[in-house]
């Protein structure tokens, strides 16, 4: 019998979560489970979910694991996802946030959200981007197969979450690093996106870094709304986007 789990583990990465529908489809039903369980192989978390025993998942590797094993497409995404690809300007006191996102038909679970992990998790359910899954690329993390944002996604989830989440003052210095921005991307996303707030600012940002890659980017395409957007009270208008942002970031040069 230790035959069969030897095999599945033989499979995933030794901090990763094992499903129980995923465990059965793999040929080990859900007595054959309990049995695991009991002789010390794998070790519950929550009603249908186990970990490796005496291993500890991870966020990262939870996060593959759901995706892998249930097919779905839940995020690592915003500053997290920038982070990971080394515009590190957000430095969180304790634990590493993970900003984790899902289009509006899927949700991560419940004991993900309540248990505690490497890093704090910021869950959010968005249609930013509708369905489209524009800028999302899987990349190796800790052994596992994560997917996560682009740095061009990532910067507008981040102006997406703004100003509650971020300050546009700091947003705006990240965006002094992102020098290397593929502008057919950020156009895809840009086109995509249905925020008209993400939309204006990032256009503005784009346009005050003076950026190379923000010549390529075509803006007559690009809708942007009517109507003013306010991204901060007393701040100073910019007639061009229509937004009233911080002076301290019209003001900065």
């Amino acid at each position: 019998m230790a035959t069969k789990i030897k095999l599945i583990l033989q499979k995933i990465p030794r901090n990763a979560v094992l499903f129980s529908s995923w465990l059965s489809k793999n040929g080990i039903d859900r007595k054959e489970q309990t049995s695991y369980v009991r002789s010390g192989w794998i070790e519950r978390i929550s009603k249908g979910v186990y970990k490796v025993a005496g291993e500890t998942p991870t966020v990262y590797s939870i996060l593959s694991s759901y995706n892998t094993q249930l097919d779905k497409r839940i995020h690592i995404g915003a500053s997290t996802a920038l982070d990971v690809r080394g515009y590190s300007h957000f430095v969180a006191m304790g634990k590493p946030l993970a900003y984790i996102f899902s289009s509006k038909n899927q949700r991560i679970p419940s004991w993900f959200e309540r248990e505690e992990w490497d890093m704090s998790v910021r869950y959010f359910s968005s249609s930013a981007f509708g369905e489209t899954e524009v800028g999302l690329e899987m990349m190796m993390i800790d052994g596992s197969q994560v997917l996560l944002s682009s740095p061009e996604r990532a910067f507008m989830e981040c102006l997406h979450l703004s100003p509650v989440n971020y300050s546009l003052m700091d947003l705006y210095y990240v965006m002094e690093m992102l020098t290397t921005l593929r502008p057919k991307l950020v156009q895809e996303l840009l086109e995509a996106c249905t925020s008209v707030k993400v939309k204006r600012l990032f256009l503005y940002m784009a346009e005050k870094s003076g950026h190379s890659w923000v010549k390529a980017i075509s803006t007559g395409v690009i809708a942007l709304g009517s109507g003013k957007r306010v991204c901060a009270s007393n701040g100073k208008y910019i007639g061009k986007y229509n937004i009233t942002i911080p002076r301290e970031l019209a003001d900065y040069e």
